[in-house]
């Protein structure tokens, strides 16, 4: 029995390793906000994704030309202040989300659906790789009927192409909140490069984006 017991804390440990629900503290890392112009900050305007484990999403988007903030949270539900917690095991109706701040005159709405719809598998319902529930699940969250209109066309557009076996899930619903996740989920890819997740899920999808979107690649990352 006791060799049963250590054989399931060695499991268990792999697991907690592995999953996109991990838990490790912050360490600091040099990703500083740029000053921004009066003139540069009127054209700042933000979206709300959701694609999956926000670790990937966010380093994802941080890469793009013209995105100044990317941060993880949680937006598609409605109880108020959720907490990871929560949200993992299924106790709220949000999803893992990124809040991308982007400067419309460098890169346009619709350049950052194709990329949202691109790094990740929008036909798997309730599920990304090795994560499975609704807080893994493909959202837009629209806040203009502009948003919306484009949003859905797109995702006809896609659906008609034959690129994907299967039909796109993708919810696309007006948003209501985002809630910031807590300190030590931010910049997780950048700081946690070693954890076994980013090595084996994260890090191929954001070499992918990277392969296929070099043009939309800030500097640093060309």
């Amino acid at each position: 029995m006791k060799s049963a017991n250590h054989l399931y804390s060695i499991l268990l440990l792999i697991f907690l390793a592995w999953s996109c629900q991990a838990k490790e503290t912050r360490q600091e890392y040099a990703n500083p906000t740029p000053v921004l112009t009066a003139a540069q900050q009127e054209r700042l305007d933000t979206v709300y994704f959701a694609s999956g484990c926000f670790w990937c999403t966010e380093a994802v988007f941080e890469r793009v030309q013209g995105v100044y903030d990317v941060v993880s949270g949680y937006s598609g539900g409605d109880k108020k202040n959720p907490t990871y917690e929560q949200v993992g095991a299924g106790l709220t109706n949000y999803a893992e989300a990124v809040r991308v701040v982007y400067d419309s005159d460098q890169i346009s709405y619709v350049e950052l659906l194709e990329i949202f719809f691109a790094s990740h598998d929008p036909t798997t319902l309730n599920r990304q790789g090795p994560d499975v529930g609704k807080q893994y699940r493909s959202a837009i969250f629209y806040r203009t009927d502009s948003e919306k209109s484009l949003a859905t066309t797109m995702k006809e557009k896609l659906n008609k192409s034959g690129k994907y076996r299967n039909p796109i899930v993708t919810e696309i619903t007006r948003f209501k909140s985002f809630y910031e996740a807590e300190d030590y989920h931010q910049n997780y890819y950048e700081i946690h490069p070693e954890n076994p997740y980013v090595q084996s899920v994260s890090k191929p999808k954001v070499e992918k984006f990277m392969k296929e979107f070099k043009e939309k690649l800030k500097p640093e990352f060309q």
